[in-house]
């Protein structure tokens, strides 16, 4: 077994794939099965290593993270991935990805997978007949990627008697701000496709919204099945108002998990980036993918040095709408 608490930590360890990364090299976590820290990754053996408490009524205060040299090469580290907890705690962005896909760089290009022959319907293959072919190509277009972010405005005077677990709440909630932000680009995505230009199908209806127009809506997806239902807040009423949406089983699930659902089984997300008098239904198992470049970063020797009146924190990623056919409009005028 490896001795976790003989492992020097410098800054340098920043450098490269980062500090998790390089931390599991120096002290890799698989040589920890069968022992009571099998649990723990390398990152949180070190907080253990050094008595950090980070969560909990025992919380230390951050200033116990630069009692040493040492331990003040774990706060970056311990920012990075409160901010990622709250972009991946986000409602969502989780509703609406079907994958994340992690890559070094800023050039992505995915994958079109088409159907050669879409006449070709028969369920089975008679013998001597050609099996019908789907052709799976790059995308012609690139992942537009781009950096999100916020600036931490703090002085070190001013939290280093602060609790951890206290500061660890205001960084999830950049996090969440970020994952806001991603949002934005997540929708256009959709609706407009990777290009900007291939806007996804639209079913128009002419005058007020109604219930039946919904289930037309639904039956549209034909072979994908639409789980999630994007709308803007201002536009909820329109959808809470009808009879179908007061059933019992519908109303009791509000009451107990605060969860809205379709009663054809969607779920309903309130977003401020579908636009009025409209709606965007996804298979969010084939809707969207989220291409994240690298992790979240952070001005790490800042944050060693105590600096912290001007850091920044971001994450860049971007979106690919996957699959065309799994993602559909509908708009109305009430």
């Amino acid at each position: 077994m490896s001795d976790y608490k003989n492992v020097k930590l410098d800054k340098g360890m920043y450098a490269g794939k980062g500090f998790s990364y390089n931390l599991e090299q120096l002290d890799p976590s698989e040589n920890y099965k069968g022992t009571s820290l099998e649990n723990l990754d390398a990152f949180s053996r070190q907080l253990k290593r050094f008595d950090i408490k980070i969560s909990g009524k025992n919380s230390d205060t951050i200033d116990k993270f630069f009692s040493s040299s040492e331990t003040a090469a774990l706060f970056p580290e311990f920012v990075i991935r409160a901010v990622s907890s709250g972009i991946s705690n986000s409602e969502l962005l989780n509703e609406i990805c079907a994958v994340t896909t992690r890559i070094e760089g800023l050039d992505y290009r995915s994958l079109v997978a088409t159907l050669v022959d879409p006449s070709a319907t028969s369920i089975h293959v008679p013998e001597g007949t050609q099996i019908p072919e789907i052709n799976i190509n790059l995308s012609n277009s690139l992942v537009e990627l781009h950096k999100f972010g916020r600036m931490i405005s703090a002085s070190y005077e001013a939290l280093r008697f602060q609790k951890i677990g206290v500061f660890a709440i205001a960084l999830k909630q950049i996090g969440e701000y970020i994952a806001r932000q991603q949002v934005v680009d997540a929708v256009n995505v959709l609706y407009n496709g990777n290009d900007g230009s291939t806007v996804c199908e639209i079913m128009e209806i002419s005058g007020a919204l109604k219930y039946s127009d919904l289930i037309n809506f639904w039956v549209k997806f034909g072979q994908y099945r639409m789980t999630t239902l994007l709308i803007n807040p201002m536009d909820l009423p329109v959808l809470l108002n009808m009879t179908e949406f007061k059933d019992a089983a519908a109303g009791l699930n509000f009451h107990a998990t605060g969860n809205l659902i379709t009663p054809f089984g969607a779920k309903i997300i309130t977003t401020d980036n579908v636009p009025s008098n409209a709606l965007l239904g996804i298979d969010k198992n084939f809707a969207l993918e989220r291409v994240q470049s690298g992790d979240v970063t952070v001005e790490s020797d800042k944050l060693i040095d105590r600096q912290l009146e001007r850091v920044a924190v971001t994450s860049t990623c971007g979106f690919n709408r996957i699959t065309a056919d799994a993602v559909k409009a509908l708009t109305f005028n009430n």
